[in-house]
């Protein structure tokens, strides 16, 4: 073998080794790759294993080690945008096992102080399909760099539906309408989002505000309407706080104050915002079976006002509207989508009665419990969203 040949193998074979080495040490870079276990597991078993499967993601992360301090936005229903009992149980299960088995991670209160010097945020939801009656909850759960914007640990698991308790909290059911905009959409989308990949941008933008509008929930929550009032007006102020959460808050305080024209305007604001955004879905509740408003007054009372000021603010606005009605997953399919269409034709005359324009400018249509967000259907507190009526603005003539 000539000496030219031995030279060429031996810088075959050092190009060889630095090439296994790069190889290595890019592997050790990557990305971690989300878990997603399709197992259905019991309500607590499944959390916790979900949290661990988000943990082991973060091990020999640069940087993580020393920077462990996180903030938890509570979590949500996917679906519904609604912190539930079963969500709350579930954020309180992921905290317990993410400081009792890491110690070194330190869960921050969710405020504006922590929210600066934080380094990372955990968000979490769960969802179901509504179709499915009693079908497993997903358990989802992300942890985003605030630095970066990046989501830099994602993990879901199944939890079986057994003695899940989905009830909304006060604040979810008192709110009038669905409670999701771009920003509850941008959580879930977040929530769902592969290491490595971008958190919602519109989300993280108005990340700010959401302290002040946690902590009037809670307010709210705990009977303190004044307290959750002057803070949800605190968060209106701020430039990302024009968010659905904030203007429906305001309005179940006044409400709960009995300051009648204050909350009369919050709504109109809702009812505004809404048809901006071509995204309406207001908590019309009907006796089981029956296009009867709900017979106590606590909940129906205030449905003469929301119709004045549907009618009012869509006919200002010169919209035309399609009225979907739905109901729970209750029944046959057949009794449900005439059911359906009924509610959605009796809300339908009762604009016109406000504003006959609006006879021309609306069509009334059923969808029975086909889109149903909870679809428990337990005909209670839990699904109400399910016996809600949807405004989707069309273009007039089509």
């Amino acid at each position: 073998m000539t000496i030219a040949n031995i030279a060429a193998r031996r810088i075959r074979g050092v190009l060889g080794s630095a090439a296994m080495l790069l190889t290595l040490a890019l592997a050790g870079c990557a990305a971690p790759q989300a878990s997603n276990s399709t197992t259905e597991l019991p309500f607590d078993q499944a959390a916790l294993e979900t949290t661990d499967a988000l943990m082991a993601q973060t091990r020999g992360m640069a940087g993580f080690v020393s920077k462990r301090s996180l903030v938890l936005d509570p979590m949500i229903d996917a679906g519904s945008g609604q912190q539930t009992v079963a969500t709350q149980a579930l954020q309180r299960r992921v905290a317990d096992r993410m400081t009792a088995q890491h110690a070194a991670v330190q869960i921050l209160p969710f405020d504006k102080g922590n929210l600066a010097q934080a380094t990372y945020l955990l968000t979490g939801t769960l969802a179901r399909k509504p179709t499915v009656a009693r079908g497993p909850l997903q358990i989802r759960l992300a942890l985003t760099d605030l630095r970066s914007g990046k989501v830099v640990a994602q993990a879901s698991g199944l939890a079986r539906d057994e003695g899940i308790d989905n009830t909304p909290l006060a604040y979810d059911q008192d709110s009038p309408v669905l409670a999701q905009d771009k920003v509850i959409e941008g959580y879930v989308k977040t929530t769902a989002t592969a290491p490595d990949q971008r958190a919602d941008a519109y989300y993280l933008e108005r990340l700010a505000a959401a302290p002040g509008i946690n902590d009037a929930t809670a307010q709210y929550n705990a009977g303190n309407y004044q307290g959750a009032l002057a803070q949800y007006q605190t968060a209106a102020a701020l430039p990302a706080g024009e968010q659905l959460r904030v203007l429906s808050g305001i309005y179940l305080s006044s409400a709960k104050l009995d300051r009648a024209a204050e909350a009369e305007q919050a709504f109109a604001k809702i009812i505004s915002y809404g048809l901006e955004n071509q995204q309406l879905s207001v908590k019309f509740l009907f006796n089981p079976g029956s296009t009867v408003f709900w017979s106590d007054a606590k909940v129906s009372g205030p449905y003469e006002m929301w119709l004045r000021q549907i009618a009012s603010l869509s006919t200002r606005a010169k919209v035309c509207m399609d009225i979907v009605g739905h109901t729970s997953h209750t029944g046959t399919a057949a009794v449900n989508d005439a059911l359906s269409l009924q509610r959605a034709n009796f809300i339908r005359q009762r604009l016109s009665t406000e504003a006959a324009v609006l006879g021309e400018r609306t069509k009334a249509s059923g969808k029975g419990f086909r889109e149903n967000i909870i679809g428990t259907g337990t005909d209670d507190a839990a699904d109400a969203l399910d016996r809600r009526v949807e405004f989707k603005i069309l273009r007039c003539g089509t």
